[in-house]
């Protein structure tokens, strides 16, 4: 802990009021440290001792008559999870903030089972740590009024993160015969909150909870709320008495809408089904986060169970041609050409928006297209492509279709850089050359050892790399461009048979027959057959074409 993050802007409280802490940890330095470190007055508390394993900690929570200990989880001696035991047997005042390591959580998870109040992952976080001390010692001043309420937030904060509570019981104290959950966030949240300070952003934190909570005081709801990330609040609702669903909907539409940050930001939610077993909760809250999805879609403000799945009923998802959009980025990455880049991401994008994809569908779509991307790119000779990505990206954070586009344009420069990094690859560029030569030239009978000459290479190498780029050889790859191009003269144009082999390069006209049939399983003649058959089926007239010269 760096002593530059002491806190010093809490009113400070008299010392006759100061709530008497115990910090324990089998080692010196770190009680030190979290003695030091905050200046725990301005919190309104004393630090009355420390003690360096759990034996020590009950004799001096007697004598100093402590009200708030601070311990580490893992000690030698008696451990933090049995001095937990002790205390709360023998001082069931007492309250108990244990820090853990990210490998002691199950560890944890027993000491929230005998009654700690809150517990903190190492390394411990400053602002953390104050706001879990504030809200305890607010409590005992309080006389433990909002001891009930604390207990209600973290048997909810279980289940929004974990799906349980850490083995609790729900809270004896949350009466109702109805629950509901509402998981509301701010929209655009990265575009418009990525660089606000955190002083500003916790005043709009604060005036989004107390807007809400405002909204429904009236209302025959109890309301517990936490915020399980910085941009998401969870809110429980209970009802003492069964309530009409639309009665639900009234309220809570009318309480989301009216919350007002005075900046122009736009508040929507996802709203759970009612539900009366509290051992739905965590269930319920999934289905609320997972509704705040279909905000994309139409900006609607209040999101319930019935709107989605109307919305998942009706919807017809077009397909992504994730195939033509590698090809087009792998040109415009190789050429350096971010603005290139930047548009084509933009399509994409446009794509998705058009289309009504939610955010999860199209990151799984660019899933798919940037590992295409990669296979590409290795394959026209790219290294370095096996760098560390980051995973999905936080939906909170990044909860609109321009959040989603930020992430994939960094991936795309990442990509620019490796490959100036790296040096463009020339056989890429050998190949592309290539490809518009053939294009010019394959009514011709173009030859591989022409195409090399042309380029000023060796026959060999220029068909290693022609392979290596294209996957296919170069005869493979002429008879399959000159054979697409006659099915497209074949169904537009009445030209002859041998005519048409002759246009695309073929000079043997029964050499274009067997390679025709062999790509397409039947004859230029068949194909053209069963075109105009199809032509007059799919228009119920009738077509005519020339006759043919020539056998097949």
């Amino acid at each position: 802990m760096n002593p530059k993050n002491r806190i010093t802007n809490v009113a400070s409280v008299d010392a006759g009021k100061r709530v008497k802490m115990l910090i324990v940890d089998d080692e010196a330095v770190i009680c030190e440290g979290l003695r030091y470190t905050i200046d725990w007055s301005q919190l309104g508390v004393e630090v009355v001792g420390e003690a360096y394993d759990g034996f020590e900690a009950l004799r001096l929570i007697e004598e100093y008559g402590a009200q708030l200990v601070l311990s580490d989880i893992r000690m030698d001696g008696m451990d933090g999870l049995e001095l937990a035991k002790q205390v709360r047997q023998r001082h069931p005042e007492v309250q108990i903030v244990m820090i853990s390591g990210y490998e002691e959580f199950d560890y944890a998870r027993q000491a929230i089972r005998v009654g700690v109040s809150d517990y903190l992952l190492k390394p411990v976080d400053i602002e953390e740590l104050t706001s879990v001390v504030k809200k305890i010692v607010s409590a005992i001043h309080a006389g433990g009024k909002e001891e009930t309420t604390r207990e209600i937030e973290l048997w909810l904060s279980g289940m929004v993160r974990h799906g349980m509570a850490f083995g609790q019981e729900p809270p004896a104290s949350l009466n109702g015969v109805q629950f509901r959950i509402a998981a509301t966030q701010l929209a655009e949240f990265h575009e418009r909150f990525a660089t606000i300070g955190a002083d500003r952003y916790t005043a709009v934190q604060e005036a989004w909870q107390l807007g809400l909570q405002r909204a429904l005081e009236c209302s025959p709801f109890h309301v517990v709320s936490v915020f399980d990330h910085e941009n998401l609040l969870v809110t429980l609702l209970a009802a003492e008495q069964c309530i009409e669903p639309v009665e639900w909907d009234k309220w809570l539409v009318q309480a989301i809408d009216s919350i007002n940050l005075g900046t122009g930001e736009r508040i929507y939610g996802g709203v759970s089904t009612v539900y009366e077993d509290l051992e739905e909760t965590a269930v319920r809250c999934a289905e609320a986060l997972r509704l705040l999805s279909f905000h994309v879609l139409d900006g609607r403000q209040v999101l319930t169970p019935s709107y989605g799945e109307a919305v998942m009923s009706e919807r017809s998802l077009p397909p992504f041609d994730g195939g033509e959009a590698v090809k087009c980025l792998v040109s415009a990455l190789f050429k350096q050409n971010r603005e290139e880049v930047h548009r084509l991401v933009e399509s994409m994008f446009q794509f998705f928006r058009e289309s009504g994809y939610l955010l999860p569908e199209a990151w799984n779509l660019y899933e798919e297209l940037f590992a295409l991307l990669r296979q590409r790119l290795r394959r026209s000779g790219m290294t370095g492509l096996d760098y560390a990505r980051r995973g999905q990206p936080d939906p909170n954070f990044y909860n609109s279709y321009a959040g989603l586009e930020t992430v994939v344009l960094e991936d795309m420069e990442e990509l620019k850089r490796l490959i100036d990094q790296n040096g463009i690859d020339k056989s890429y560029w050998i190949v592309e050359k290539a490809k518009k030569y053939i294009i010019d030239h394959y009514r011709t009978d173009l030859k591989a050892s022409e195409v090399a000459a042309w380029l000023k290479i060796t026959p060999s190498y220029f068909s290693y790399i022609f392979k290596q780029s294209t996957g296919k050889g170069f005869t493979e790859y002429m008879n399959e461009m000159r054979i697409e191009q006659a099915k497209h003269l074949l169904a537009t144009t009445q030209d002859k048979v041998f005519e048409i082999a002759d246009k695309v390069g073929y000079k043997e006209y029964k050499y274009f027959v067997s390679v025709f049939k062999t790509y397409t399983g039947m004859t230029p003649k068949e194909y053209r057959g069963l075109r105009v058959c199809s032509e007059m089926s799919e228009s119920g007239g009738e077509t005519s074409v020339g006759l043919e010269t020539g056998t097949e």
